[in-house]
């Protein structure tokens, strides 16, 4: 029986190879064509850097490319804190007075259509006579992504064991340094996991972005939309492959920061 529970079918494995071609093959195909030497984006011209050298020769480009990585650190940090904040208060809190009405506000970003949230910023920002630029951006993006992270850290937060915080205050920790000293390495990798979706997120927003943004202050998305509208240029595959690099890179050191916190976590349990 266990051996036929454990067997993978061809059908099974089928499945997964179209799902995962489905998924990845488009995102191959554009790093491949990225060091496509052709100007025609569908014509294969020999394997070339020319198109990443006209990158980081197109001033206006990085200039959006640096404002994009700098709204998204700041908002995905911020968000971050208020997130993990949010989180603590919902699951150690008691059944506090509005609770129900903070938790449906606070999630409400996550199903609201992105064109509302952006309108409402947008008149919120004219209302009080707000310069748009990079603050209406960044607290704009902070908005959108803080409801992610508190529900990343929620779910972790409530899971974890609250014996090990209990027992760290019989030890003489008051509660502040024991969360400092046992919970906040223990949810480590879910404060992790969420900034790095808070910056993904950032990173990739266009609309929120077009409803906040100001001269001067264009996000890379909406410079490619605006290029795209106009035809791909080879160049745009090469932005998005070094996006697709810098996500990545993202992903490994939260990976990493995850094992080495659970470790040290793990390793100072006992005490």
């Amino acid at each position: 029986m266990a051996r036929r529970v454990g067997r993978i079918s061809p059908f099974n494995i089928t499945a997964l190879a179209l799902g995962m071609a489905f998924l990845y093959l488009p995102i191959v195909i554009l790093v491949i064509y990225s060091f496509n030497a052709s100007r025609l984006v569908t014509v294969w011209g020999g394997w070339s850097l020319r198109w990443y050298h006209e990158f980081f020769n197109d001033r206006a480009m990085l200039d959006a490319a640096w404002m994009s990585l700098r709204v998204a650190a700041v908002s995905a940090t911020i968000a971050t804190l208020l997130g993990t904040l949010a989180a603590v208060g919902l699951v150690r809190g008691e059944r506090f007075r509005g609770r129900t009405l903070f938790s449906g506000m606070l999630y409400a970003p996550l199903v609201m259509p992105e064109v509302i949230s952006g309108l409402s910023l947008l008149l919120l920002f004219v209302a009080l006579n707000a310069e748009r630029g990079f603050w209406t951006v960044t607290i704009a993006h902070t908005t959108l992504t803080m409801c992610f992270v508190t529900v990343v850290v929620q779910s972790r937060l409530a899971s974890l064991d609250r014996s090990l915080e209990e027992a760290a205050m019989d030890l003489g920790c008051d509660p502040v340094q024991a969360f400092v000293r046992v919970t906040l390495p223990l949810i480590l990798p879910a404060i992790a996991a969420g900034w790095m979706l808070a910056f993904t997120l950032s990173l990739d927003d266009v609309v929120i972005a077009s409803f906040t943004t100001g001269p001067g202050s264009a996000t890379l998305p909406i410079r490619i939309y605006s290029e795209v509208r106009l035809g791909v240029k080879p160049e745009i595959n090469a932005i998005c492959t070094m996006v697709i690099a810098l996500i990545a890179v993202l992903i490994v050191i939260a990976s990493l920061a995850a094992k080495l916190s659970s470790s040290e976590a793990k390793s100072a349990a006992p005490l």
